[in-house]
């Protein structure tokens, strides 16, 4: 059976967000401890007190979690070339054996042109096509027999290029989303390599976006 000092541990850990701001000292710990009494109780299917759970929190050791993100900054620091592009729109197809033999058009089409910009992200159900507002006509009509599940227009993104280390550090993309998250930014498409990460947004996000990048960079 779990301890108290177990059950809090688990429960606050799942929200990184809460976590944070309680190693910053944001957060009072007699009102975090009431919020997350019934959960607490719950889990160990008993009556907790109060004072209890505060002292729990109160022994929570932060080392763990400062040494990661001390790690996930120097990271942070050493972000290479930040990129934009503007004028994206975004689509979203339901994977059929037609739509992916029809794929190889669009990638041979973005060819011609280094001005076009295309990424295509196949998952089990559907495939996604993020591309430039002058390949629109072309994609459209190339899978106008094929199930579209929804198209957003008037996208930009952002390829930040990420250091080597990011494949042994945990939490970078999480230190990355964080910010923007704070900053109340809806994501409408997140594309990775094993070296880059691509954040497309409304254009109408785009500037504080960058911004928010490049203050990681800058420290």
């Amino acid at each position: 059976m779990k301890t108290i000092q177990e059950a809090v541990e688990s429960t606050i850990r799942k929200t990184p967000f809460i976590e944070e701001a309680l190693n910053e000292k944001l957060i009072n710990v007699s009102s975090l401890a009431r919020i997350i009494l019934p959960e607490i109780s719950q889990i160990l299917k008993k009556d907790v007190k109060v004072g209890a759970v505060m002292m729990a929190i109160n022994r929570l050791s932060p080392a763990s979690e400062l040494r990661i993100r001390k790690n996930i900054k120097k990271i942070a620091l050493d972000l290479g070339d930040v990129i934009v592009r503007s004028d994206l729109c975004d689509f979203t197809f339901s994977n059929t054996p037609s739509l992916l033999k029809e794929i190889a058009k669009v990638l041979t089409k973005s060819s011609e042109n280094q001005d076009y910009f295309l990424t295509v992200s196949q998952g089990i159900f559907e495939t996604n096509i993020v591309t430039s507002k002058n390949l629109q006509p072309f994609v459209e009509e190339i899978f106008k027999k094929e199930n579209l599940i929804n198209n957003v227009l008037d996208l930009a993104s952002i390829t930040i290029k990420l250091p080597k280390e990011n494949l042994e550090q945990s939490g970078i993309y999480y230190f990355i989303l964080k910010q923007l998250a704070w900053a109340d930014i809806p994501l409408q498409e997140i594309i990775s390599t094993t070296n880059e990460m691509t954040i497309v947004v409304k254009e109408k996000d785009i500037n504080e976006t960058f911004s928010i990048l490049m203050d990681m960079k800058l420290g």
